[in-house]
């Protein structure tokens, strides 16, 4: 196979970030350094290091959907001890990578996985990946900017891809969804700051072809083969 589907499917990274570390002589395949792209390796036969370490195909692809709570990090490690989503998630592998992130204020869907394909093309703006936040604001968003919101807005420089707003009546106060499908820092926060509304709670109930559903805030659970099968052919995987 070649060679940056090896490092991939051993869940170093994508395949477009593998090629950059066998570009820049990172990989070694039986002690020797390569830097050719077209390079193939037998995984039962060939050493594969990245940076000194040798690597090995994964046994099977992994992935998990976690209900993120507020005030819960995304990260593996903080310094300061705080909770990280990996702290709900244990006893799974720190090999399993989030695919996106929520803010430390935000909930609602996380995926995992030790896919890096799958991971790249879901986060990778090309593939337009749609995402759906319900959000609780403090006062009423002018229809003005809901027009301006679904049209694109500039921020810092950058005009934002049209958002689809909708009033929500479930809850308490007032509740909108927005679906976009950019992954800008804060972005959904920003966007209704920006309109002057204060975001009193946001959660991020659908990504791609998965929905939050019922699934309680602080638990996790295992996609069932269809929703991976479903999953995969949303960013043109095969199965």
């Amino acid at each position: 196979m070649r060679l940056q589907r090896f490092l991939s499917q051993a869940g170093v990274a994508s395949r477009r970030k593998a090629e950059e570390f066998i570009l820049k002589g990172e990989i070694c395949v039986n002690d020797v350094a390569v830097r050719e792209l077209g390079f193939k390796v037998d995984p039962e036969v060939d050493r594969v290091l990245f940076q000194g370490r040798p690597l090995h195909l994964k046994e099977k692809f992994l992935y998990y959907l976690l209900h993120k709570p507020a005030g819960v990090l995304v990260t593996k490690r903080d310094p300061e001890g705080r909770k990280t989503v990996y702290d709900l998630i244990r006893p799974l592998d720190l090999s399993m990578n989030s695919v996106g992130r929520l803010d430390q204020d935000s909930e609602g869907l996380l995926l995992f996985t030790n896919d890096g394909d799958l991971a790249h093309r879901f986060t990778h703006p090309s593939f337009e990946v749609q995402k759906v936040y319900h959000v609780w604001v403090d006062r009423l968003l002018p229809s003005a900017a809901v027009k301006a919101l679904e049209k694109g807005i500039e921020m810092e420089g950058v005009t934002t891809s049209p958002a689809r707003v909708r009033p929500l009546r479930t809850g308490p106060g007032l509740w909108y969804s927005i679906q976009i499908h950019e992954g800008k820092k804060r972005q959904v926060r920003r966007m209704l700051e920006w309109a002057g509304l204060k975001v009193k709670r946001l959660i991020r109930v659908k990504m791609g072809p998965l929905e939050l559903g019922e699934l309680p805030p602080g638990k996790w659970r295992s996609l069932s083969p269809r929703e991976i099968s479903v999953l995969r052919r949303a960013v043109k995987l095969s199965e």
